[in-house]
């Protein structure tokens, strides 16, 4: 059980969070969606202890150390890997630091992904560099794996193929913390989903819930957020009558 209690976090005179408390338990696949500055990428990196914090991280009832820190995995857009070393580096290298370093997998999303074992990371596009994160997240070993925004620079065809490779391949007690913009297409992967605003957690939910009441993720959103439909109309409306006058 990975549980925060009461995390927050300032920088400067911003709260970026705000007393969130969270439960994740084995086996979870989470959404976690917001707006640009809700708190997302801010709140997983404070479970991973790589910003400072108040409150609470465990895992399992314990806090997060150097001895138990090898369950949580982070795929980041900011990316964490050495460029100058080639897949076949990280291989050897993650095999020696994660003695639950899945081999197999590793050479599965490898092969799915087609992507070179012998070519530096500095030379792969940015689409690649971010199927590489990803898949060094998914081959630690872990049981917690945090991504954010992981397949930015990817069409929507590997994406959509990866949802189900992702699918196929998690094991019972793996759990998955997803942050990405993309949400009716994480819609049929995702079994909760967790919203942002303002640092605060706004929604929790778990989509056979939702779907019992005949509301589809993006509509919960949508209501959690108070969108409104008529946005665009009226934005286009006001800037047409600033053209027309005089």
């Amino acid at each position: 059980m990975l549980e925060l209690k009461e995390l927050s976090k300032r920088y400067g005179s911003t709260q970026a969070l705000r007393d969130v408390s969270l439960t994740l338990g084995p086996g979870e696949i989470v959404g976690l969606f917001g707006e640009n500055g809700a708190g997302k990428t801010t709140l997983m990196k404070c479970v991973l202890g790589l910003l400072h914090h108040q409150g609470q991280v465990t895992l399992d009832g314990e806090a997060v150390t150097r001895q138990n820190i090898a369950r949580l995995s982070f795929a980041t857009c900011e990316h964490s890997f050495f460029p100058a070393l080639t897949p076949a580096d990280h291989r050897d290298f993650y095999r020696s630091q994660f003695p639950r370093f899945r081999e197999k997998r590793f050479a599965g999303l490898m092969e799915f992904f087609a992507l070179p074992m012998d070519r530096p990371i500095r030379r792969y596009s940015a689409g690649q560099k971010n199927q590489f994160e990803v898949i060094l997240a998914l081959s630690q070993g872990a049981d917690y794996i945090l991504m954010d925004e992981p397949f930015a620079g990817n069409d929507v065809f590997n994406r959509d193929d990866f949802y189900k490779v992702l699918l196929g391949i998690l094991e019972p007690q793996e759990t998955v913390l997803l942050s990405t913009h993309l949400i009716e297409e994480v819609s049929q992967f995702v079994s909760r989903a967790v919203l942002l605003r303002g640092g605060e957690i706004v929604g929790d939910a778990a989509l056979p819930d939702l779907e019992e009441t005949g509301q589809d993720l993006m509509g919960y959103v949508r209501s959690v957020y108070h969108y409104q439909p008529d946005r665009v109309s009226r934005a286009l409306s006001n800037l047409t009558e600033e053209e027309d006058a005089p």
